[in-house]
């Protein structure tokens, strides 16, 4: 009875984001879909998730939040390429933003690229000090360099 009533919420969600596209304009479609990537993740579909971020991305590719959770998208998929490209040009797009950060120095960190990893995890700290993850990947690195 519960997933019927969560499919249900779901449902009724996608009929208010349908509407909400009809009655949009230029400058709102972008954050709507990557509100709908949200619930698609919400969900479990990431195949939907990624397509409403790369519709959000193509509708406004100064949107830096999903251009972000696209380049997460690109790294769960094996796109390391990819994915760094977009974490990089989320930072471009949004200079006080801490989620591209912190998932640049995580990834450099997964990379074994500790150097770098430890000068993004500083900065996503600058911009938000109580990050408690990125608080923990700067006492691993502090760990590793010591």
């Amino acid at each position: 009875l519960k997933a019927s009533a969560t499919a249900g919420q779901y449902d009724m969600c996608l009929t208010c984001f349908e509407r909400a596209l009809l009655m949009a304009g230029d400058d709102c479609v972008a954050e709507i879909w990557f509100n709908i990537s949200h619930l698609a993740i919400g969900i479990g579909d990431v195949g939907l998730a990624y397509q409403a971020l790369k519709v959000a991305v193509s509708a406004d590719g100064n949107h830096a939040e999903a251009v972000n959770n696209l380049a997460v998208l690109e790294l769960k998929k094996g796109n390391v390429e990819a994915g760094r490209n977009g974490l990089t040009q989320a930072m471009t797009l949004s200079m006080h933003s801490f989620e591209p950060r912190f998932n640049s120095a995580l990834l450099s960190f997964k990379l074994g690229e500790a150097q770098a990893s430890y000068e993004l995890v500083q900065r996503s700290l600058e911009i938000y000090p109580e990050h408690a993850e990125s608080a923990d990947l700067l006492k691993q690195l502090r760990a590793k360099f010591s």
